[in-house]
């Protein structure tokens, strides 16, 4: 069997993220969206780019993406997909929240932008916020591949597992695109395009749909590893 069909396979079926896996996982996905459109917009620059990504990701894993329980990874690490369960998506402005959520939230937006670019970050975050769907459904947040990795369809089945799991809760799905060359990959999963949120002056960032499903027969959640 070669490379990419063991990896297919693992990608196939996925494990839930631990809190020791939050440094390698944070790296993957500041290696793999350090040229995200969005992202190259509120990021800082600079020597301390790189390091204000990695705290970035490192933090959004570990304070809250993998105590939901919703993070799933292939054994080898190298693709993950970042889900938020029903219910787990407050506001994320610096200006909602009691004042300890805005002091974190603060640091963590300082830490990606860097205080010339904070007002970007800002901007993109109340956009986010304004046009997130009410109603209970998953939000995937993030989904990545090591960049050596990618093209390989890795992606698509990682999507695929997890959305199965979702279609037999008969959840919907939403997600915030970033990236135009992800559109068909999340098109051909079943999302459907909401329209450009992206505040002005931003690269696009497109509000995608899923309506739940019903379980697909011959499904077999145990694809999942615990």
């Amino acid at each position: 069997m070669s490379e990419r069909h063991l990896l297919l396979a693992e990608a196939a079926r996925p494990r839930r993220a631990r809190a020791a896996d939050a440094p390698q996982l944070a790296r993957l996905m500041a290696a793999a969206f350090a040229a995200d459109p969005v992202i190259d917009w509120i990021a800082r620059q600079g020597p301390q780019r790189p390091h204000g990504l990695l705290r970035f990701f490192h933090d959004l894993l570990a304070m809250r993406a993998i105590p939901l329980g919703e993070v799933w990874t292939t054994v080898s690490g190298g693709a993950v997909v970042v889900w938020l369960p029903p219910g787990s998506t407050p506001g994320s402005t610096l200006a909602s929240g009691g004042l300890a959520e805005q002091l974190r939230l603060l640091v963590v937006f300082l830490r990606l932008c860097g205080i010339p670019r904070l007002l970007r970050g800002q901007a993109v975050a109340e956009a986010m916020e304004r046009h997130h769907p009410y109603g209970p459904h998953y939000h995937l947040a993030f989904i990545a591949v090591a960049p050596r990795l990618q093209g390989l369809g890795l992606g698509s089945a990682l999507l695929e597992a997890t959305l199965a799991r979702i279609d037999e809760t008969g959840s919907a799905a939403y997600l915030q695109n970033s990236n135009p060359r992800n559109t068909r990959l999340y098109e051909r999963a079943g999302f459907a395009s909401r329209g450009n949120i992206a505040p002005r002056h931003a690269p696009p960032l497109l509000s995608m749909w899923r309506e739940g499903r019903t379980r697909l027969a011959g499904y077999d959640s145990s694809s999942l590893s615990q």
